[in-house]
């Protein structure tokens, strides 16, 4: 498949060489997506970011040499403008958790179809997150454990923050929210920002977790 300038750029990490051929296969021939390169650990991954500074990372957290967290933690400080999605075999809280507080921008299972897996591949390079359902339980409770009593941070949310609230919990990107609620992309950035101040939560995917936990969906 031609490769369009307005593609997704995509670094794959795996130390399994079947499994990293594998996926950037498949994803290769998925529209709208560019596999520009591959890794086998860790520091493989940082190196590869730095130099080719794809939109977005897919990295497998158990990895040797340079494990999937501490790499994500090094990209995030060298290359801030990729995006990390992990990928994994397990739905361990051990690892799940770490991942999204390192800042990942989504925590998939390796065994997702290519068409969903390119499909999260581009969600992400429009940063909304995403993760596998059986993860998101656990993250919810490391990351937010207060959650059960509404958060008394700031002033409540007011109502148009409440609706863009229910569209980033929905999975929404910041041009979909303003086109829904007739406001520009840079309100729609301002609401997203007051609204994280005031529930005392670090970025979208904590305010989407928040959102499903207290029914505001």
């Amino acid at each position: 498949m031609t490769a369009s300038d307005d593609d997704v750029r995509v670094l794959v990490v795996d130390d399994q060489r079947l499994i990293r051929d594998g996926i950037a296969s498949l994803l290769g021939l998925q529209p709208g997506v560019t596999v520009v390169g591959t890794a086998a650990n860790g520091r493989e991954a940082v190196e590869q970011a730095v130099t080719l500074r794809p939109d977005v990372v897919l990295m497998d957290v158990r990895m040797p040499d340079v494990d999937g967290i501490t790499a994500l933690e090094t990209i995030r400080r060298q290359a801030p403008g990729c995006r990390v999605v992990m990928l994994t075999t397990f739905d361990d809280e051990e690892y799940v958790v770490p991942a999204m507080r390192a800042g990942a921008t989504g925590y998939l299972l390796k065994d997702l179809p290519a068409r969903e897996l390119a499909g999260a591949v581009r969600m992400a390079h429009a940063g909304v997150a995403q993760l596998d359902p059986a993860a998101a339980a656990r993250v919810a409770a490391a990351l937010t454990p207060s959650q059960k009593e509404p958060p008394t941070i700031g002033q409540p949310l007011t109502s148009r923050e409440l609706d863009v609230l229910r569209f980033i919990a929905r999975g929404a990107t910041n041009r979909e929210i303003a086109t829904q609620l007739h406001l520009s992309e840079g309100t729609v950035k301002n609401h997203i920002s007051r609204l994280l101040t005031r529930l005392g939560l670090r970025d979208r995917t904590q305010a989407a977790l928040y959102a499903r936990e207290h029914g505001f969906l």
